[in-house]
């Protein structure tokens, strides 16, 4: 029975490269998947998964995959999809019946939360429709867990006011614990590592 999973974690948790090796895995046992994202994620180029590690493989739009027909898209082993967080409410429910109807498990990662601790819409309703849950894990500059996502200003101020949507990567966001994203404190080291 498929089921749909969703593994989010904040920024720079390997989210990407995790999605990444989840295809590399299938297929490197012969099962064919299909890599899918947003389009509003443009940041590495045009059709194009790209993890910070240097790990890339070409993708669909979550659109193009829509506009297929449950039986081209029954050929996947599974349906892959980065950057989830930007997913609408039917976009997520139109997943669901491809895990439900079509039979096909469904592999979700992105963000659970933005950079003023409130949920995304895909992130929302994954949260509440996804079989599985699971945590990509990384750290926060003290050492803690980073759960939280700070967004930066170009003189390294963290911000929390703004559009929530502002695509970036380690040139505009942080993964922070709880403690340090409340301060907005990016950690003794941040400037000099920025240089």
């Amino acid at each position: 029975m498929a089921q749909l999973y969703f593994k989010y974690g904040a920024m720079g948790s390997s989210k990407s490269a995790n999605a990444l090796m989840a295809r590399f895995n299938y297929e490197e046992r012969g099962q064919a998947t299909l890599l899918v994202k947003p389009q509003l994620d443009t940041r590495d180029g045009d059709h194009m998964v790209y993890s910070r590690i240097g790990l890339k493989h070409p993708c669909v739009y979550f659109h193009e995959m829509q506009a297929m027909s449950d039986e081209t898209l029954k050929q996947y082993a599974c349906i892959i999809v980065d950057e989830a967080q930007f997913l609408t409410r039917e976009e997520v429910y139109y997943l669901v019946h491809l895990v439900d109807d079509c039979d096909i498990p469904v592999i979700c990662y992105g963000l659970r939360a933005d950079f003023k601790g409130e949920l995304f819409p895909g992130s929302y309703h994954l949260l509440v429709l996804a079989d599985k849950l699971e945590e990509v894990k990384t750290i926060c500059w003290c050492g803690k867990k980073a759960a939280f996502n700070a967004r930066f200003d170009e003189e390294g101020r963290v911000v929390k006011e703004g559009a929530q949507v502002v695509l970036g990567a380690n040139d505009r966001y942080i993964g922070l614990c709880r403690r340090h994203w409340m301060a907005g404190d990016l950690g003794p080291d941040f400037h000099r590592l920025r240089k």
